[in-house]
């Protein structure tokens, strides 16, 4: 894995300076290859397990096993998927990232979040976030693609459009929320300036 820095403050997009107060401290994001899988993948499973058990944010089935979670998440190139981690080398979350259609879509990205409970409200989300959009932006990407943001998913919904996007359309009821019953699916999109 390759360790970069959470992006530092006057590089992020909104301009923001410090992480919140109880932050989870330094969060260190680390490039996950293949080849990390066997070491990465016990400490993920409980968080994807956990976020997918919930019901709020992801429509993947509870019955994936470790292994279709693992092919699920950490993508080969041009993909990419990075893992958050704290001081002691705790994983608090994970993003992955990549083209968000083959082929003549190749061109917008997309991505996708998991943050572990215990490391939600500190700056993780957003760290990985920026790295995200940042990492789209350098390889080229004209835009950032979300497919299926869950209407009722306030804190994604907020962090997207203070980053940038916007909500292009909500299909109504599309997602099976496991408090709120049927609620609509954002698509939201931020354009990227060529690098």
């Amino acid at each position: 894995m390759q360790p970069h820095a959470a992006t530092p403050a006057k590089d992020r997009p909104n301009g923001r300076g410090t992480w919140p107060r109880d932050s989870v401290g330094h969060v260190q994001l680390r490039d996950a290859s293949q080849e990390d899988l066997p070491g990465l993948l016990p400490a993920f499973l409980p968080v994807f397990r956990a976020v997918v058990a919930d019901g709020e944010t992801y429509a993947y089935p509870e019955t994936l096993s470790d292994s279709e979670i693992g092919a699920l998440w950490f993508e080969r190139p041009p993909g990419r998927t990075v893992v958050a981690l704290d001081d002691t080398g705790a994983l608090l979350g994970s993003a992955k990232m990549g083209p968000n259609r083959p082929g003549r879509g190749a061109h917008i990205a997309t991505a996708s979040f998991m943050v572990a409970e215990r490391a939600r409200g500190q700056g993780v989300g957003r760290a990985l976030a920026e790295d995200m959009v940042r990492w789209a932006a350098t390889q080229g990407y004209a835009g950032i693609q979300f497919n299926a943001v869950v209407q009722t998913n306030r804190a994604a919904v907020l962090l997207w459009q203070a980053l940038g996007f916007e909500i292009l359309g909500t299909v109504p009821g599309a997602f099976e929320s496991s408090r709120h019953g049927r609620v609509g699916l954002h698509v939201m999109f931020l354009p990227l300036a060529p690098a």
